[in-house]
């Protein structure tokens, strides 16, 4: 089963711990500190919406793009008037036009399992960036991947849901394989529960590779900063946040 279909459907439920508000208040100081005050901005990945609509609420134009069905199918649930949501691959997705920043939160381009097809991605979005025009973004660290939760198995209950989640990693290829097992609540049926099966596929980057592909995109990193910091970052520092700007087509 492709990723983020069964899952769509409890994934707020489980990021009930993901600190949305303070990643947002953060990207949002990160903008602000490069001229990005307001404007048109793309989420990148943007899953069910949370951090798209957050940026709305801080007065940013926003653009959602996401591969899941499912999960855009969430996120138009949601009170969201106003915001363009697209189904595209992140690899090839098309605009109508440029934006004043881009971001993607969550890990996402951490999902980018190829240099090649992660290069792609840098360039359209320093093609649709405006002169000038920021780009940030996180991603899991290899330390993560290797001292934290490669091989390691993660379960979470709520009263409706559960899931086991089975990780393996590889050191040699930097991917790390997310064996998702969910246990979900029949709409109909109080105490029936149906199982489905996913599985996640993330790669482990060096802040150097990133640096590189970055640049040979046409873009000019400004910054990379721990998580929730504004300083480089340590070497068990879990989550890194880019930042870049288009520098001249």
């Amino acid at each position: 089963m492709e990723a983020y279909s069964s899952f769509a459907e409890v994934y707020d439920l489980f990021m009930d711990n993901v600190p949305y508000e303070e990643w947002c208040a953060y990207i949002t100081q990160i903008l602000k500190e490069n001229g990005i005050e307001d404007g048109l901005v793309l989420d990148l990945g943007c899953g069910t919406g949370k951090m798209t609509r957050l940026l709305k609420q801080v007065g940013y134009d926003m653009i959602g793009v996401d591969l899941s069905e499912e999960m855009l199918g969430i996120a138009r649930e949601q009170e969201s008037e106003g915001i363009l949501y697209l189904q595209q691959d992140m690899r090839e997705f098309e605009l109508y036009g440029t934006v004043r920043a881009v971001i993607s939160a969550c890990d996402c381009m951490n999902y980018i399992l190829e240099e090649e097809e992660l290069l792609q991605v840098f360039k359209l979005v320093n093609n649709y960036l405006d002169p000038k025009g920021i780009f940030v973004f996180d991603m899991n660290t290899r330390f993560k991947y290797e001292e934290l939760i490669g091989d390691q198995t993660i379960c979470e209950h709520r009263d409706d849901a559960s899931f086991v989640w089975d990780n393996y990693y590889d050191e040699e290829t930097g991917i790390n394989e997310y064996e998702l097992t969910l246990f979900i609540e029949h709409p109909e049926e109080k105490g029936l529960f149906q199982r489905f099966q996913e599985y996640h596929y993330q790669k482990a980057y060096d802040v150097d590779q990133i640096a590189a592909l970055l640049e040979e995109a046409g873009m000019k990193l400004l910054a990379v900063y721990g998580e929730g910091t504004r300083q480089e970052p340590e070497e068990d520092c879990e989550r890194v946040y880019f930042v870049a700007q288009e520098c001249g087509k």
